[in-house]
């Protein structure tokens, strides 16, 4: 049986044999993928060693000693590869997997629309069987990075005489091709990170399902669950040490691309790491009453840091996954807005500015105009509370008034 010891040794000598800052990025990747270093966790018969979580992260820090780079894992290819571990078939996980973790394909997670907001399972986009491949009509909303995605993870329904969860499927959808439209959308903060998606006669074929008909609602709930934990063990890029050689240039030129839709994301966690800092700089640190809502803000975020990696550990261990996710998830929301409140007591009036005139180059203002999409992205506060309320203090589930065939179900119409 491995152990930590011996697991660190070999990945020591693997990478001491192998690892090139010279070679390219996509070789390098292929590499990793073969030998079952890139993702040591995952199954051996799909690029990994099946190693747990634990001893994975073992593995992390000897890449981070050498410095060397890991597979590709930004944006949502992780959690099409989550889902497709989970759910997948072995023709789904022999044509994507490989070509997730050395970042030739990018991703993007096709499940809100503008008509059922956080009501996920009132979907309303089709997915018709029509001679013999699946033919999808709708739209959807707030999909990052839609604009550069080859594929994209869809739930949709495909029987509207069944209750609402139980009426949806789950597919790999093909992004380009002509039944698929791509807009974009402005937001407040001045980025444009989301999409909006139509689909006129768009078409998948059967072989993309993933899982069966009809369970597309369990095999979204495994996505989400990755989602909101943000946690499933795979290795980003070292950052320590020098970072010069060809696949380090490749790297960045990647990661320009990739990540250009996620720049912002920092500010709408709220920056707690510029509090302290901004306070000392502007002198209120020296005002009591922020002095007082500097200490919540920070043990809010330390609280929340200790129940993160608890859910690390219990993840390590291999115990089930709980609850964590939504708790951390509101807990992120609580602390962006502490921190956006936190911000504005210490900028005061200046935290309304931008361009040259504003604090930090407009840091400070784009945190205040960000920090209300924490708690909305990957289900709203309410829908975290009414998970906890239920799953966790054993509350009763609300009242419901959409049960029975979904296509007798009141939803939003424009007149």
């Amino acid at each position: 049986m491995a152990n930590e010891e011996s697991v660190r040794q070999a990945a020591r000598e693997w990478l001491q044999a192998n690892w090139d800052p010279e070679a390219g990025l996509l070789d390098w990747r292929n590499k990793l993928a073969d030998s079952g270093w890139g993702v040591p966790h995952w199954p051996v018969e799909w690029y990994g060693k099946g190693l747990s979580a634990a001893l994975s992260a073992v593995i992390e820090e000897e890449f981070v000693s050498a410095n060397a780079v890991g597979v590709a894992k930004t944006g949502i290819r992780m959690l099409a590869a989550a889902t497709l571990l989970e759910h997948g078939s072995d023709v789904h996980k022999d044509q994507f997997l490989r070509r997730i973790l050395t970042g030739e394909d990018t991703w993007c997670q096709l499940f809100s629309e503008p008509g059922s907001g956080s009501d996920l399972a009132g979907a309303t986009t089709r997915a018709d069987l029509i001679e013999g491949r699946w033919v999808i009509n709708g739209q959807k909303v707030w999909t990052t990075s839609a604009h550069h995605a080859q594929y994209g993870l869809l739930l949709a329904r495909t029987n509207w005489d069944e209750p609402k969860h139980q009426g949806l499927s789950y597919f790999v959808l093909p992004m380009d091709q002509a039944g698929v439209e791509v807009q974009p959308l402005k937001q407040m903060n001045g980025h444009a990170s989301f999409n909006q998606v139509f689909f006129t006669d768009a078409v998948i074929p059967p072989e993309y399902l993933v899982s069966t008909e009809g369970n597309g609602w369990q095999v979204a709930m495994t996505t989400l669950a990755h989602e909101r934990r943000g946690a499933d063990g795979v290795r980003g890029a070292s950052k320590a040490g020098p970072r010069r050689g060809r696949i380090y240039d490749e790297e960045r030129a990647e990661t320009e691309t990739v990540m250009e839709p996620y720049k912002w994301y920092p500010q709408r966690a709220g920056r707690v790491d510029l509090v302290a800092k901004r306070a000392e700089a502007t002198g209120t640190i020296a005002d009591p009453y922020v002095r007082q809502e500097i200490a919540k803000l920070l043990i809010l975020a330390k609280s929340a840091e200790w129940t993160a990696h608890r859910a690390r550990v219990a993840q390590q261990e291999g115990r089930p996954q709980g609850p964590e996710g939504s708790l951390g998830k509101l807990a992120a929301s609580n602390i962006a807005r502490a921190c956006a409140h936190v911000h504005t007591l210490i900028t005061g009036t200046d935290a309304m500015l931008t361009g040259e005139d504003s604090p930090m180059e407009g840091t400070i203002a784009e945190i205040l105009v960000s920090v209300p999409a924490t708690s909305i992205a990957g289900g709203t506060d309410e829908i975290q509370r009414n998970i906890i309320a239920e799953r966790v203090l054993g509350m009763p589930k609300e009242p419901r008034f959409d049960t029975g065939p979904f296509r007798d179900v009141p939803r939003n119409i424009v007149t």
